[in-house]
């Protein structure tokens, strides 16, 4: 198991990069929604957190019987590929989370020197994939794919199930969510940890086939959100406007420190998110993560392999925070 400080710091009292949690607080009417719910708290909520299901299925064109809602998208991850998980085919680098709960898995690698880019007209799944995940904007990198040709990949894999974790999909990229109905081998996975702000509520939801939805939501608690969850996920889904220019100004604040790294000799790559990967190479992530984490930073080495020791994630925080990352930095290097 993922020791608690490798996922969220812990009780570490300093700037946080290591995660991609949005430094931006909750907005003002979801605190406020939640506040107000408090009260309420010795009542349940609707059954299957009803009003959040049809909302959510309203706005994206699906029927509500296809959403499933859960206390975080990790959860329904899980869920997902106790199910499904026995054979799985990655694009990586991805979510640690997916080569920790897959059975057994495949890959393709996204390549640094093209920037991480792929066309997913390219994709070929091994015989006797179970699951094909694509993460879409891509983490750790922050990379957006081409969907138009996923209907394609679902017709040409009828047996493979295609799940599109789209986590990030509030900052940036192509939704799929709404193609569920007309594809029985298509799951589309959702948080509203990230763009909205809500990671300490715990929202998450998928859009699945009939059979899998249902499978799910009867196996499921009744209730699997708190009152003052539910309020603030629907008030934050109900002022879009408020968080696509969150998401605006985030980006602008991710490209700055981005292109402060670069001043500094550290290699960066495109993001379309507010996180991005980093190479810090000649020096090790391992031992740089450590000296930072010493002056107030907490941030992770990406530990892959393949990319090599200096890569690390690296997550935007706010600009007077990005700015003494790097006078820290300046100073290690």
């Amino acid at each position: 198991m993922t020791s608690i400080l490798e996922k969220g710091g812990g009780v570490f009292e300093g700037i946080k990069l290591l995660l991609c949690e949005n430094p931006l607080p909750p907005i003002d009417e979801a605190i406020a929604a939640a506040q107000a719910e408090v009260p309420h708290c010795n009542y349940y909520t609707e059954p299957f957190s009803e009003p959040l299901r049809r909302f959510i299925a309203d706005q994206i064109g699906v029927p509500e019987r296809l959403v499933h809602i859960n206390a975080g998208s990790e959860l329904i991850l899980r869920q997902l590929f106790d199910r499904l998980g026995q054979c799985v085919h990655l694009l990586t680098p991805t979510y640690p989370l997916f080569p920790e709960i897959a059975l057994r898995y495949t890959e393709t690698r996204l390549q640094p020197e093209n920037n991480f880019t792929f066309h997913l007209a390219e994709l070929e799944i091994p015989d006797g994939t179970t699951l094909a995940v694509i993460v879409n904007p891509n983490n750790p990198n922050g990379g957006i794919f081409d969907m138009t040709y996923l209907p394609v990949l679902l017709e040409r894999f009828p047996d493979t199930r295609f799940l599109v974790d789209e986590a990030f999909i509030g900052l940036a990229g192509q939704t799929v969510a709404h193609l569920v109905p007309e594809y029985p081998n298509l799951l589309v996975t959702r948080t509203l940890s990230k763009a909205h702000s809500l990671a300490g509520f715990r929202v998450g939801y998928a859009i699945l086939p009939e059979v899998l939805a249902d499978d799910l939501n009867t196996g499921n608690d009744a209730y699997p959100l708190a009152r003052p969850s539910q309020a603030a996920a629907l008030a934050t889904l109900r002022q879009g406007k408020t968080i696509h220019q969150r998401s605006v100004m985030l980006r602008v604040w991710t490209e700055d420190l981005a292109a402060e790294l670069r001043k500094l000799g550290i290699r960066t790559f495109p993001t379309e998110t507010y996180f991005f990967l980093a190479d810090f190479a000649p020096y090790n992530a391992s031992d740089l993560a450590g000296r930072l984490q010493e002056r107030g930073i907490y941030i992770k080495p990406l530990k892959d392999p393949v990319l090599g020791p200096g890569f690390m994630r690296v997550t935007t925080a706010l600009p007077a925070d990005n700015a003494y990352f790097i006078q820290v930095l300046r100073e290690l290097l």
